[in-house]
This record gives C-alpha cells, structure tokens and sequence, in this order.
C-alpha cells in the first residue's frame, strides 16, 4: 500500500517544488551568480591581478595554513569524541556532548571575544605572555584557537549518530576474540566511519576557510600578517576596490562549489559501496 503522501494531487507537490526552486534561486544560486559574474567584469587579467597580489597571496596562505591545523586537530578531537561517546558510560558523557554542540549556541563573535579576555593584553593571561615573550591576540595563534573553537563540532557531529547506528556488537566480538583496543580501532571502528570521517572534514575545511566573526576579532586586521581571505574581501570592499573584493571572494565561492562536488561524489561512492555489500550479502544468503 501506497502512503498517503505519495497520493497528493500532483499540484500540491508542485507548487511546494516550485517554492523551495524560487527559494534556493534567489538565496543562493542568484548571489553565487552575481559574485562570479562581478569578479570577471573586467576581465581576466585584472582578476588574476587581485587574486595574485601580495595582500592576497598573504591571505590565502594564511587561510590555508589555517586550515591545514584545524581539520586535523578537529578531526582528531572528532573521532576521540565520538568514541567515546557511543562506546562507553562514564560520568560527565551528556555535559560532553552539551560543550560539543556549544559553538552552534555562541555567536562567532562572542568566542573571539572569549579569546581576547583570555589572551589579550587586558586579559587573564596577557601579563604572563607579554612577561614570556608570547602573542596570541592579533597573530597566527589566535586565529587558529578561534577557528578551531567555532569548527570542532563538525567532525563529531558527523560521526556520533553513525557510531550509534553501527551500535558495538562487532568491537565486543572482536575484543572477545582477543584483539587490543588500537587494533579494534584501526581494522572496525575506523573503516565503519570513513565515510563520516570525510564529510565532517570537508565541511570542518569549509567553514575554517570561510569562518569571518571569530576570526576578525581576534586577527586585528593586520594588512599581509592577519588577514584571512574573508577579512581581505572586507578590506577590499570598503576601500571601494569592489572588482578585486569579488574577485578574491570568488575563490571561497569555487571552495563551496568543490565541496558540494566532493560531497556528492562521496555520497555517491558511498551508495554504491553500500548497494555492492547488499547484493554480496543477499548472494551469501542464497
């Protein structure tokens, strides 16, 4: 038998069809448009020009160095995480999961504000840096620590409901066997997850390269030194150099375009695998 929803007059689908089209044609495809169509107004060498500019060039290798520690970091905490959680029982594993989700809740603004308190030369620990010698506030290390604040749920957002599908009958099998707990993670838990894995650390890549909030609190705007891509668009724009701003905005616009691509082609890979392993377990069972 057919459900219910499915039997709606075809009208009815078409004009909730027609709704979310007209909504994701003026929120996000219009705007990603208009971004590309802007960076090339006036040709391909001046968007090369703004793209390859020392400013620029500073700003990207700085966002990519960024990037480059957080998603491991992350990645690391992620999978820990998520272990954790949905293999054992211990005191404190709900206030985990709450300090988990508790960058969704603040306002990237608010964290880098949490790290000027900390670090900044006012702050907790700014007396004993500046003693040492140490600067967070206003360089690398502070736009790291903010960025791995508002980045570090991803990975185990993504890996938490998947370990408790997976449930732990294969690991007590594999530990009643004899096998260690490092080789119950390296041969079941992690091959289980892989795919997880992968798509928390696109999104994590994602959001560390394109994170402004958090970042322009901490960063100080430091034209070459502390600029990410996102704070050079800003810069950009409000001196009016609004083909060089699109432009350099264009490259997290291509960012977002490869992660969606990468995206589908891992959920695409993964339905194969998992329609692969059916058909071997249904040719077992027959």
């Amino acid at each position: 038998m057919r459900p219910r929803h499915l039997d709606e007059s075809p009208i009815f689908r078409w004009v909730f069809i027609s709704i979310a089209l007209l909504f994701l044609a003026f929120v996000l495809v219009m705007p990603l448009a208009a971004v590309l169509t802007q960076a090339f107004a006036k040709g391909i060498e001046v968007y090369w020009r703004s793209i390859s500019e020392k400013d620029a060039l500073s700003a990207i290798r700085l966002t990519l160095i960024t990037a480059a520690i957080v998603v491991p970091l992350n990645s690391l905490f992620g999978v820990a995480a998520a272990w954790a959680i949905t293999k054992f029982r211990f005191k404190g594993r709900n206030l985990l999961i709450t300090f988990i989700d508790l960058p969704f809740a603040v306002s990237p603004v608010i964290s880098g504000l949490i790290f000027v308190l900390l670090f900044g030369a006012q702050g907790w620990l700014g007396p004993w840096l500046q003693a040492n010698d140490l600067k967070i506030i206003y360089a690398v290390p502070g736009i790291v620590l903010a960025t791995l604040f508002v980045t570090f749920p991803f990975v185990a957002r993504e890996l938490i409901p998947i370990m408790q599908q997976q449930g732990r009958e294969e690991e007590e099998a594999a530990a009643a066997m004899g096998a260690g707990g490092w080789r119950i993670f390296w041969k079941i838990t992690l091959p289980n997850v892989k795919w997880g894995l992968l798509y928390g650390m696109i999104l994590c890549n994602a959001r560390a390269m394109g994170e402004f909030g958090a970042v322009s609190v901490v960063s100080g705007h430091i034209r070459g030194q502390t600029n990410t891509i996102p704070l050079h668009v800003e810069i950009l724009y409000n001196e009016y150099q609004f083909t060089a701003s699109f432009a350099v905005a264009s490259l997290l616009v291509m960012l977002a375009l490869l992660t969606l691509v990468i995206q589908s082609m891992m959920e695409w890979k993964h339905r194969l695998q998992s329609a692969n392993e059916f058909k071997e377990g249904g040719a077992d069972v027959h």
